[in-house]
């Protein structure tokens, strides 16, 4: 199996990035819009921030009774996320999204947003490979 790299899978992405003090609101309709389960949030030097998700809509603000239209994604965001460059492999970037139990994760090159990894953008022998390292380490 030849191994991908990031890379390849963000390749002419087009993505969806925020203002910390853009309402939850908002950036749901953004989301939406766009039918995906994540933004990046980004200051006024368009640094990555933050990643807000589906997930934090559900924990930090539904199940919190916080408005949404008064509601910053800057207070529910997940600060300083991880991320990997374009040239890890694909599988590698699986792994950590395994290990940190996140569904998204950001693709950044000196500082520079170039996309966002979802779950989804993995084939199947790079998930069967991860699952398969997993079930080794549960042997030993």
């Amino acid at each position: 199996m030849a191994f991908r790299v990031v890379s390849d899978l963000v390749h002419d992405q087009d993505v969806l990035t925020v203002d910390p003090a853009l309402s939850v609101r908002e950036a749901t309709r953004g989301m939406d819009v766009r039918n995906v389960g994540a933004v990046l949030v980004v200051d006024q030097a368009g640094a990555l921030v933050g990643i807000f998700t589906e997930r934090d809509l559900l924990r930090r603000v539904v199940s919190q009774g916080r408005d949404p239209n008064e509601t910053p994604v800057s207070e529910v965001m997940t600060p300083k996320p991880d991320t990997v460059g374009p040239r890890h492999l694909a599988v590698e970037a699986l792994r950590l999204m395994r290990e940190g139990r996140y569904r998204h994760l950001p693709v950044v090159d000196g500082g520079q947003i170039l996309g966002i990894l979802s779950q989804r953008d993995f084939w199947g022998d790079e998930v069967a490979c991860v699952d398969d390292q997993y079930e080794l380490w549960q042997r030993l």
